[in-house]
């Protein structure tokens, strides 16, 4: 458990847990801190994936099924105990999807709510014909990586620990790239509510897509900043008092 979740406040009385996925290259760390500062109703569980942080020796996982598999198999359990909630921003909002599906299709089990931020639907036109970066040279994907913005300029100057960290962005960009829904968006997945949070000034991208994999509520909620818009302090406030709102009422809507 400890290997693939980090869980900075355990929470047993907690109404519902929200179970966090990393951006492409990122640890747990940054989602890991918000059990520290959302109240004692809701339990914050960061996922850890290998080749960083405490699993830095680990080969990287190399498509999306392998992710899908761990962290079901760790989280089943314990999903299973009370009401849980998902959030992904970018390459973990497709990671909690994919979560999400396989949950439904094999364990007829979903979400409270899903919480999917600065990432277009797997299926729509816009992200299918995204180029594909995880095969640059390291000279022309750090160009794409600071035309993106969000990355800070003390990581890009310092070469040594660029090298740690470029491998980690390729691996997860190569696993979300090669990633296909099969069931394109038929019909929907889901009931629960599903929203959506981006940066105003980050590239656009199809969110109103991924209305189509719920009957329930759909909610889009932009914020200014670009692509990691949510690391600014007063965003994540919003986002974080957002997320607190819905899940304290999520045990009526569970039951």
């Amino acid at each position: 458990m400890d290997k693939v979740v980090n869980c900075f406040k355990n929470r047993p009385d907690a109404v519902a847990r929200l179970i966090c996925f990393p951006w492409a290259g990122g640890g747990s760390i940054h989602y890991a801190r918000w059990g520290n500062v959302l109240s004692s109703s809701v339990e914050v569980l960061a996922v850890k994936l290998p080749g960083r942080e405490s699993r830095a020796k680990e080969p990287f996982f190399e498509n999306m099924q392998q992710i899908v598999d761990e962290v079901i198999s760790v989280l089943l359990p314990l999903l299973k105990e009370k009401p849980f909630a998902l959030f992904g921003h970018s390459f973990g909002a497709f990671t909690s999807f994919a979560v999400a599906d396989a949950l439904k299709k094999i364990h007829n089990m979903e979400p409270v709510h899903i919480f999917l931020s600065g990432a277009s639907a797997p299926y729509s036109e816009t992200r299918i014909k995204t180029p594909k970066r995880s095969d640059l040279s390291d000279e022309d994907f750090l160009k794409w990586l600071i035309s993106i913005g969000g990355t800070p300029p003390e990581l890009l100057a310092n070469p040594e620990v660029l090298k740690l960290f470029l491998p980690a962005l390729k691996a997860d960009l190569h696993v979300v790239e090669n990633y296909r829904w099969a069931d394109g968006c038929l019909s929907p997945l889901f009931s629960c509510p599903v929203t959506c949070f981006d940066g105003k000034d980050d590239i656009p991208h199809d969110l109103q897509a991924w209305k189509d994999i719920t009957s329930g509520d759909f909610t889009i909620k932009m914020f200014h900043g670009s692509h990691f818009y949510l690391k600014d302090s007063g965003n994540e406030k919003i986002i974080l008092d957002y997320i607190t709102k819905h899940l304290e009422t999520s045990e009526m809507d569970y039951l």
